[in-house]
């Protein structure tokens, strides 16, 4: 579900070479060969037998490579699709090592990570257990507590949670996390999808504290039973830390904060590229259809793409004609210097005229790196 691009050490010097790519409902792992990134091969598989048998977990999510050469992968599930999973570590051959937590107390679900080794911390995040978000949304999972609330702080050389926030009622389901890619900034964000907010973390008197800072309000949609939230599903900063940027795939729009004061966003941009309410554009002949999801801004923070599916399952229930059209992949132009965006009128990537029919697109990565890839230390 979340692939990510590694390096290879040639000539004792880092390149970018292979592709990790996680399957979340298959629990395979695809390492992809790209040393000619117009021909890429396929270079193994790990089994999910092998994975089970190993280290009793599946649902393979978020990948990180470390420092030390490992690549580490966020699990959702164990082998029976329960919480809480757990992380998984691989060699530099692509090996399986073992499950990197030591101790997880207070984890009850599992999805994305992030570490900062100057300040030896990873925070995570929780999604659902696999067998309950599988086969879609349903609201009375939220209520009978089969989804994320907490936030977690780890001792990086521990590998033990040290600080646990539950984000309550205010933040459900907290999906992606984010510090500041400066490595001895203690900032960072996560979105609470169903609650729609965004949450700033910082370090301070040796201890993490977390307040809210965002809030998207729910909207009244003809036919929903509810007030639809507008579902924040990714995140991403800027490499200068300047631009917070994140999607709203219920609602349809992107929107772009400046964090120059982490703790005071301000609005500095917001395109609409499909959603519930009505305002999808045509772009290329194209009607957008779903709503905006996973994200990639390029290094110098001008070029932002958007991909509009989030979960096959989940597209379905929301948006069921994707599975006819087929995904989009579109270019968002971004003003660096003084916010602002603006969807680029020449770019649109089909992806419902493939070969085998309609596909779904979903992760994007810049060969030379971009603004998810690297963890700097």
């Amino acid at each position: 579900m979340r692939n990510h691009s590694t390096t290879t050490r040639q000539s004792d010097r880092l390149i970018r070479r292979f592709l990790v790519i996680p399957g979340q409902r298959s629990s395979r792992i695809y390492i992809v060969d790209t040393a000619d990134d117009r021909t890429p091969k396929l270079h193994k598989v790990i089994e999910p037998e092998e994975i089970k048998a190993k280290t009793n977990l599946t649902a393979p999510h978020t990948v990180h490579c470390l420092a030390d050469s490992h690549v580490m992968i966020s699990m959702l599930g164990d082998s029976e699709g329960n919480g809480p999973g757990g992380f998984l570590l691989l060699d530099e051959n692509f090996d399986i090592v073992g499950r990197w937590e030591h101790k997880a107390d207070n984890m009850r679900f599992n999805y994305d990570f992030w570490y900062q080794p100057r300040h030896n911390v990873m925070v995570s995040s929780e999604w659902s257990a696999p067998k309950t978000y599988y086969s879609g949304f349903n609201l009375d999972d939220v209520a009978a507590g089969k989804y994320g609330q907490q936030l977690h702080f780890w001792d990086w050389s521990k590998h033990e949670i040290i600080q646990t926030f539950d984000l309550g009622a205010e933040g459900l389901i907290p999906l992606e996390v984010r510090f500041h890619h400066n490595p001895d900034s203690t900032h960072g964000f996560v979105g609470a999808a169903l609650s729609s907010n965004i949450w700033h973390w910082q370090k301070s008197n040796g201890s993490w504290n977390i307040q809210k800072v965002i809030d998207i309000p729910s909207l009244e949609v003809e036919g929903w039973p509810i007030p639809v939230p507008s579902l924040i599903t990714d995140l991403l900063i800027s490499m200068d830390d300047r631009y917070l940027y994140f999607s709203n795939w219920l609602h349809g729009d992107i929107r772009q904060y400046d964090i120059s004061n982490p703790e005071d966003p301000k609005l500095t941009g917001q395109v609409w590229v499909g959603g519930l309410l009505g305002k999808s554009p045509t772009v290329r002949n194209h009607k957008l259809t779903g709503g905006p999801q996973m994200l990639q801004l390029s290094l110098d923070g001008r070029r932002l793409y958007v991909t509009n599916s989030l979960f096959s399952s989940w597209d379905n229930q929301f948006y069921p004609d994707l599975s006819k059209s087929g995904s989009y992949l579109l270019q968002i132009d971004c003003d660096s210097k003084n916010g602002g965006m603006q969807i680029n009128e020449n770019f649109y990537v089909d992806f419902g005229a493939e070969p085998s029919g309609p596909s779904r697109a979903h992760e994007i990565r810049y060969p030379g790196g971009d603004c998810t890839s690297d963890i700097w230390i």
